[in-house]
């Protein structure tokens, strides 16, 4: 951890240390954010997309001091743009195993594919590139969980 940028900076951009994941930490991010959401998922709307809001805020601030403390655009110990792009995917969505599994997969396919907009929302600078394209990787995932459980409504 680097001092210059603070304990709780680190603990947020690297989702309580998880983006130390030796093996792919985007994937450990998106689980941390998907247990995370859990006891939201019950939340009025409002409540989630407050909740949404100030993670990619303040996300978006952590994310930039570690990646300017480590001199990387992009570091892969920064993990919060997962949670807050697994949060996106599961707005509205009922607390039910098979939508969060749904919803998981679906996130780290587009995390993985980056559909446009999202590779272009990468180049942003600082954290708002770094959160931007997993926003919009969520959105992507949101609409294809809310497609499968139309087709599949009981899963």
């Amino acid at each position: 951890m680097s001092r210059r940028i603070g304990r709780a900076a680190w603990l947020l951009a690297t989702a309580g240390g998880s983006g130390r994941s030796p093996l792919a930490p985007g994937t450990a991010g998106a689980a941390v954010g998907a247990l995370l959401f859990w006891p939201l998922a019950s939340a009025p709307a409002a409540a989630q997309m407050a909740a949404v809001t100030t993670v990619l805020a303040l996300g978006a601030v952590a994310a930039t001091r570690l990646a300017e403390s480590l001199g990387e655009k992009d570091p892969r110990l920064v993990v919060v743009d997962e949670v807050a792009g697994m949060w996106v995917s599961l707005l509205g969505l009922a607390p039910r195993p098979a939508a969060f599994l749904l919803a998981f997969v679906a996130f780290r396919a587009m995390d993985v594919l980056k559909p446009w907009p999202a590779r272009d929302l990468e180049r942003l600078p600082g954290g708002l590139g770094i959160m931007a394209d997993d926003v919009m990787a969520g959105v992507y995932a949101n609409l294809l969980v809310r497609l499968a459980l139309v087709v599949w409504p009981g899963a």
